[in-house]
């Protein structure tokens, strides 16, 4: 009834997105109509195409001008150079031309899965590459930038336009190379650390990344939103002893939940109690952690206690090869190389037994957040962004528009299914998996963490039913898993590694059975991993549906929806190993996740707040250390330096009248301590402070003489 009524409401005054679209669809027409004259072109005059739209450039016409013109060019040069396996032309439709206006003009397409994305990035990305300033196509990993640049290489290539990706494993010729290509791949990870690196070379020919003009960010949610939160970080060796990490955890061990702490899961606190306190006070042999030399210790008590009770084996972290890995909560994959900050990765080391690697000192940082905004233009691909809209506007000044479908979706989205106890939640998955297994439907199963898969896992091995894992643990496996997924009978069980970037194609009489069903087996904090989940079935037009089967112990009912779901339960009544269907209850587990979104865009708002002091100052220092690389004169910049230092402290000084009788004595003080010139009060000539600066720079410049004259 109220989709109803919204639909109705629509028709008569059209959502911002429906206007948009509009505003789009001439220049759709306007594109189909240069197609037939591109179809003549031999592959030459197509080729010679791009340095006749770079002289037009020259010439005053705007990249907005060339537009239409050029993507009908990308769309032939596709339709010539990329086919499908089957030998298919990969002729861009109206929908994906609609996709590519979004992001030249700097917004976010939300496109379906399977509506492909990687051939939409090529239109804008070929023509914001004309000014010859670059452009970075970013995505998740190495393996996506390397297969996107190779696949679509062709289409670039048939235009002049040459194309790279960055490897993580990659030396700094190799990346310099790369990176001179007018369009260049590679993840957010590498792009983001060469700029760091590239701010911590000593000669200006050994930086890489020379500018940021135009990025596009595939999956750009878990980019700009998952990802906002981790700086990008780049550390040398600090000394400090790892003995206190193994101390702590012994400390911790022997304190009691509620008594000596409490845990606090929303907020992802643990707080020491008074009591807590006294006894860790004894137990680490120490009068008071409140005297200078002990205030470290709650601090790592705390760590340990997270470590201990916000931080699981299997969910939040595997151990291999004596290492403890991070998994991405978002993907589901392990992050190798990344440590949580602040001594909890060692904490966790000390929990698990495990050697602990020394802590770290930071050379270098930035986050996602402020890096990406230090680009000229940023756009953005991905099925799910609607949802944090608000936030791509806020942050970002980016517009998300959702892109229709080329083929209407079919996919049918069930309503949740309840149950009181995890145990029954799981019985009645694993019941309803054999049940639609026996006719032969291929079904997916989205659990949140590793644990759980490998839980319905060994319930499916005892009732005999075959089936693949796809986690964490069995990575390597991945194209294997993903390529049977959609074959008649196969049951795949998956962590939200298959949530995102994978397409699953359906297999022989698979349509006739009603696609692929995907069971969800939890709600996730946020609703875009849901609906990446579900985006894995009803892919171009296929059937094919999604559930979510919950139990009020999930974590998300048990912390942030326990009432308002509970007082729907006993409203409609419930009795062990019976289940609630009903549309309230959905919705209620949705405003939950909504609340949950909206405190974790009040954090990244917050650290991005934090953050921008950090960030200025890394500007300026950046700047300055760029233009004393490259500079043929480096006395005349540190001479401009020391008129600026020197008129700011004159400014300061004038803003304080009651001062400027002592202003030669304090003058003179500030030149000896901070520039080591010699200057008694009586010889600054002049009644104002200004008149006093060109006989400053001179001795200044005396200074500096007989410094270089010494060294």
């Amino acid at each position: 009834m109220i989709d109803s009524l919204k639909g109705a409401f629509r028709k008569i005054i059209p959502s911002r997105n429906d206007r948009i679209l509009r505003e789009i669809l001439p220049k759709i027409e306007l594109i189909n109509s240069h197609e037939p004259e591109m179809m003549t072109l031999s592959d030459s005059q197509l080729r010679d195409k791009t340095e006749e739209f770079r002289d037009r450039l020259a010439e005053g016409e705007t990249i907005a001008d060339l537009l239409p013109e050029a993507y009908a060019c990308v769309r032939e040069s596709a339709r010539r150079f990329l086919h499908t396996e089957t030998g298919v032309a990969m002729r861009h439709f109206d929908v994906q031309l609609i996709g590519g206006i979004v992001l030249t003009h700097g917004g976010i397409a939300e496109m379906v899965t399977g509506e492909g994305k990687t051939l939409v990035a090529t239109l804008p990305a070929y023509l914001n590459a004309l000014p010859g300033k670059g452009v970075h196509i970013i995505t998740v990993n190495d393996y996506l930038a390397r297969r996107d640049a190779t696949w679509m290489a062709p289409v670039y290539e048939g235009l002049g336009m040459t194309v790279g990706a960055i490897q993580s494993n990659m030396n700094s010729a190799e990346r310099i190379e790369q990176y001179s290509c007018n369009i260049t791949y590679g993840t957010n990870n590498e792009f983001g650390f060469d700029y760091l690196r590239d701010n911590m070379k000593v000669r200006p020919e050994d930086q890489c990344q020379k500018e940021r003009h135009f990025a596009i960010i595939d999956e750009v949610d878990s980019i700009l939103i998952d990802e906002a939160r981790t700086p990008l970080i780049i550390s040398g060796p600090a000394e400090k002893s790892t003995d206190l990490y193994y101390k702590a955890d012994r400390v911790i061990r022997q304190l009691v939940k509620e008594r000596h702490f409490e845990v606090k899961e929303k907020e992802q606190q643990v707080i020491l109690s008074e009591e807590g306190i006294e006894l860790a006070e004894g137990l680490v042999g120490v009068d008071s952690f409140y005297s200078a030399a002990n205030m470290m210790w709650p601090h790592h008590l705390e760590q340990a206690l997270k470590a201990h009770h916000l931080n699981h084996l299997d969910v939040d972290y595997v151990v291999r090869d004596g290492q403890v890995v991070i998994v991405d909560e978002f993907t589901g994959r392990l992050m190798e190389g990344r440590r949580w900050s602040d001594g909890l990765h060692q904490a966790v080391e000390a929990k698990e037994g495990l050697k602990i690697k020394d802590e770290n000192q930071t050379l270098a940082t930035i986050t996602f957040q402020n890096f990406f905004r230090l680009y000229g233009k940023l756009a953005g691909m991905t099925g799910t962004a609607m949802t944090e809209a608000q936030e791509f506007r806020e942050i970002y000044g980016l517009e998300v528009v959702a892109i229709p479908t080329n083929r209407p979706l079919c996919r049918g989205n069930l309503t949740d299914i309840i149950y009181r106890t995890k145990n029954e939640k799981w019985t009645a998955l694993v019941d309803q998996i054999a049940h639609v297994n026996n006719e032969g439907r291929p079904i997916l199963v989205g659990t949140i963490s590793i644990e759980d898969s490998e839980l319905v896992s060994s319930r499916l091995d005892k009732r005999g039913i075959r089936h693949n894992v796809l986690n964490a643990k069995q990575h390597a496996r991945e194209a294997d898993i993903v390529a049977e997924a959609g074959q008649k009978g196969r049951v795949t069980i998956a962590t939200n590694m298959a949530g995102r970037g994978t397409d699953i194609v359906l297999g022989d009489g698979v349509v006739d059975l009603g696609g692929l069903l995907v069971i969800g087996s939890e709600r996730h904090e946020s609703r875009r991993v849901d609906n990446q989940l579900r985006g894995r079935c009803g892919r171009q037009g296929d059937p094919g549906a999604s559930q979510f089967y919950l139990s009020l112990q999930d974590d998300l009912m048990r912390i942030f929806a326990t009432e308002r779901v509970s007082a729907l339960l006993k409203r409609f009544g419930m009795d062990e190993g019976v289940d609630i269907t009903h549309p309230m209850v959905t919705r209620a587990v949705e405003r939950a996740q909504k609340k949950v979104e909206q405190r974790n865009f009040e954090v990244r708002k917050n650290l991005l707040e934090y953050d921008s002091v950090m960030d200025s100052q890394r500007k300026v220092i950046y700047e300055l250390r760029d233009r004393a690389l490259k500079s043929e004169d480096l006395q005349g910049l540190v001479v401009e330096h020391f008129e600026e230092s020197i008129s700011k402290y004159s400014s300061g000084l004038m803003e304080h009248p009651d001062a400027l009788d002592d202003a030669p004595a304090l003058f003179s003080d500030h030149l000896r301590d901070r520039f080591n010139i010699s200057v008694s009060p009586g010889e600054m000539p002049g009644e104002s402070i200004e008149s006093w600066l060109p006989t400053l720079v001179e001795n200044y410049k005396s200074v500096l003489q007989e410094k270089r004259n010494l060294a």
